[in-house]
């Protein structure tokens, strides 16, 4: 199960700024999951670029999970946004990052993601004392467990091809992780308030890719393995 910690008292966290754009939500005007992912993709490398440290890893994420804290509401268009991140404990080759969501001085989603650092040829590494020193006793104490698990698809789920796009591609020739929450908004048909998606394995911009879905789940295969999944909620 997924524990969105709060913000440490003490320890480093970074915030960024931006606005709710008209590429980041559908027709509702709510933001989308993707463009979730985007911000949070974002902060996270901003901040480790600000710590300029190790710099002969990369990181890729995981597992990130979010959601719409009771109360509140997806940030809508035009409305001005700020993601305030912090690492929030770690395994011995993976780190764990809180991020909090808000739309002016209103929290409005809360998110957790695993990631994991690879050198730049792309092999895993162990976590390393400078992760664990930046952020303080929120990371250091708190151990987090590295463990996926693929889910049951329903023997009446929808299958159909998902077509992979130049522009899903990114840096280490995978498609994307905001590219992977795409496919969420294909399957669900009201805005998601919570979500989590794992990702099993790369996909490549060679694969025939097949989009499963059934309520509440989404999933990509690639010749019959599944890579990536997603359990979500809707309104």
């Amino acid at each position: 199960m997924i524990e969105f910690v709060p913000p440490p008292e003490q320890g480093r966290r970074f915030t960024q700024k931006t606005r709710v754009r008209l590429g980041d939500t559908g027709g509702n005007g709510l933001m989308r999951p993707d463009a979730v992912a985007r911000i949070l993709q974002n902060v996270a490398t901003d901040d480790w670029d600000e710590l300029n440290i190790d710099r002969d890893l990369q990181w890729l994420v995981r597992r990130t999970s979010f959601r719409v804290v009771e109360g509140a509401q997806l940030p809508r268009y035009g409305e001005y946004i700020s993601a305030t991140t912090w690492g929030s404990g770690h395994g011995a080759a993976w780190g764990e990052r809180r991020t909090n969501i808000y739309v002016g001085d209103a929290l409005s989603i809360e998110a957790a993601s695993l990631w994991v650092p690879v050198s730049l040829e792309g092999m895993p590494q162990r976590i390393r004392p400078g992760f664990i020193n930046s952020y303080g006793e929120a990371s250091s104490l708190r151990k987090v467990s590295g463990r996926i698990a693929v889910p049951e698809i329903p023997s009446d789920a929808k299958r159909t091809p998902w077509f992979i796009r130049r522009s899903d591609m990114d840096i280490v020739d995978h498609v994307n992780n905001a590219a992977s929450w795409q496919a969420v908004s294909e399957v669900a048909t009201s805005p998601v308030v919570s979500a989590s998606l794992i990702h099993h394995g790369p996909v490549e911009k060679f694969d025939d890719v097949t989009l499963v879905s059934a309520p509440g789940l989404m999933c990509l295969e690639v010749n019959g393995a599944v890579q990536v999944s997603c359990e979500f909620q809707q309104l």
